[in-house]
């Protein structure tokens, strides 16, 4: 007791000292924050520019090293198709006006990459194809404009499949030449939006856009270790973008997390009079989708999961059942559903569908070109074949140039098995998911996004690759011939170190509760991780 009795005295004395010192007097020490390029998010960066230690003009010149050093040299991605050669003035007034007017949106000076099929008024716009190299359109996609509006720098445009199509050379354009995955450098980026799930993946930008007929973001999300929102259609327009079938076509976010999409999807989205599908989405949308984001969303969920889409790969299957006792962990009730037969592979409904709108849709948007650009899909077809294309080193994939034969035979939207399709087939798909969500009153439904990781680069020959599905997209078609929202979320790695992806598939305009729902799941597994291809370069990491 005597000890314990000295020891109060000596703290009370101690206590007294420290109390007269004037704590003004004593030095401060701030915590230092360290600002890592390679992963940033989009809040990462507005804390740097709040800061003072970063600026836009700074940004957008570390993005374009990255760019040198990984797509142009080094790995060669080969990603994008162009630079914008602005960019840096671009972000030098964004940066003035941040300073006496403050920021316009979360975006604001933050550069962002373009699928190659969105029109730009001051960058060349040609879907991946050298029959439309140098075409300038005469104004800006709407979703272009809303971007711009934001703030956003449009960094580049990004490599594409041709017309937004791969008939097998996934990640190819006659006019970018070949993407490669950049965590695999003889595995393919996926189509027809590869070259913006890389530069994501490879993070020469925040965020990249991306148009989704057939799987064409998702897939790429996957394969790419990131997330792709394909939202209900109608929620974000297509008017400025090359078509490919309009019963289909898509346009969507890309970024490494859900909440940089969330942002990128709230700033696209919108009713657009030019596109009379957005006029469906009145009153359906939101400017701000980050504030469905939960970290509890999971909890009291009742989350379905397709049976459907299982046998292509092992690793995949593993991946998905590991997925699914996580969503149980975090407290969602799980239900099988098994759909019918028809709905398990709706891929030929869809191509039969894209024979008859491909030519009408793109002819239409040729037509808004100036000379000497073709105006017809039989000048686009006799052009691929000329010895001036067909013999060089730009010749198109020979695949794209049979669809262009094929969709020249077909009789068009007059096409009586069309019609039917439109109009009988496809609201039966519709009805079915809906009573399967229905029957078992579902939040979302979950599927791998692809039955297998991403196949070798047509170049080359891999026999690592395992894969027993006929076609490892078909999971996707159902958000394609439904027209509900998909999002796609990192569900972790192969032993090879391959990225696989997992789908949240939801009714029309549910991406309020399918965001919360991936999100809850991101943020409890944190399975994203940077591509070793493409690792830091000097002077991306600082402490502020």
């Amino acid at each position: 007791m005597k000890k314990q009795r000295t020891f109060s005295k000596i703290a009370r004395q101690v206590l007294t000292y420290l109390s007269a010192l004037s704590l003004s007097a004593l030095p401060l020490t701030a915590v230092a924050e360290t600002f890592r390029l390679r992963e940033a998010t989009i809040a990462d960066i507005n804390r740097a520019f709040d800061d003072g230690a970063l600026t836009s003009e700074k940004l957008v010149q570390l993005y374009l090293n990255r760019i040198q050093a990984y797509d142009e040299q080094g790995p060669k991605l080969n990603a994008l198709i162009s630079i914008n050669p602005n960019a840096l003035a671009r972000a030098r007034e964004l940066d003035q006006e941040r300073q006496q007017k403050g920021p316009r949106s979360p975006l604001h000076g933050i550069p962002i990459i373009l699928k190659d099929n969105y029109d730009t008024a001051d960058l060349p716009t040609a879907a991946g194809s050298v029959l439309l190299q140098g075409s300038l359109p005469a104004d800006d996609a709407f979703t272009v404009q809303k971007l711009r509006e934001a703030g956003a720098i449009i960094l580049a445009k990004a490599n594409m499949s041709e017309f937004a199509e791969s008939y097998g050379w996934l990640g190819y354009s006659s006019l970018g030449g070949l993407t490669l995955n950049p965590y695999n450098l003889r595995r393919d980026p996926s189509g027809s939006s590869g070259g913006s799930g890389a530069v994501i993946a490879a993070n020469f930008a925040m965020l990249a856009t991306g148009t989704d007929t057939s799987g064409s973001i998702r897939g790429p999300a996957a394969v790419a270790g990131i997330v792709g929102i394909k939202p209900t259609q109608g929620l974000v327009s297509r008017n400025g973008i090359v078509p490919l079938t309009l019963s289909f076509d898509s346009a969507g976010p890309m970024a490494r997390t859900v909440r940089d999409a969330a942002i990128g999807l709230g700033i696209m989205a919108g009713v657009d009079p030019d596109d009379h599908r957005t006029l469906e989405s009145k009153e359906k949308s939101y400017q701000d989708y980050t504030q469905f984001l939960d970290n509890n969303a999971l909890k009291g969920a009742r989350i379905g999961v397709a049976i459907d889409f299982q046998g292509g790969n092992r690793e995949v299957d593993a991946l998905t059942e590991a997925a699914v006792a996580k969503l149980k962990e975090l407290g969602a009730t799980v239900e099988v559903v098994d759909f019918s037969p028809k709905l398990e592979n709706l891929w030929p409904f869809m191509a039969k569908v894209t024979e008859a709108e491909f030519e009408p849709q793109i002819e239409h948007y040729l037509k808004t070109l100036q000379p000497p650009f073709p105006d017809s899909l039989e000048e686009m077809l006799s052009l691929s074949m000329s010895n001036q294309i067909a013999n060089s080193e730009q010749s198109l994939n020979p695949g794209r140039v049979r669809g262009f034969e094929e969709a020249l035979k077909h009789s068009g939207l007059a096409d009586t098995e069309y019609l039917y399709i439109i109009h009988f087939e496809f609201p039966r798909v519709r009805q079915e998911i809906l009573s399967a969500m229905s029957a078992k009153n579902l939040d979302a439904i979950i599927f791998p996004t692809m039955t297998c990781p991403a196949g070798p680069v047509y170049t080359v020959e891999d026999p690592t690759y395992q894969c027993q599905s006929d076609d490892p997209y078909i999971p996707g078609y159902l958000a394609n011939v439904s027209g509900f929202p998909a999002i796609s979320v990192p569900m972790g790695f192969t032993q090879q170190g391959l990225p696989i992806g997992l789908t949240f598939f939801g009714s029309p305009y549910s991406e309020p509760t399918l965001l919360g729902l991936a999100y809850a799941y991101e943020q409890a597994t944190q399975f994203r991780r940077a591509p070793a291809n493409t690792p830091a370069l000097p002077g991306e990491n600082f402490d502020y």
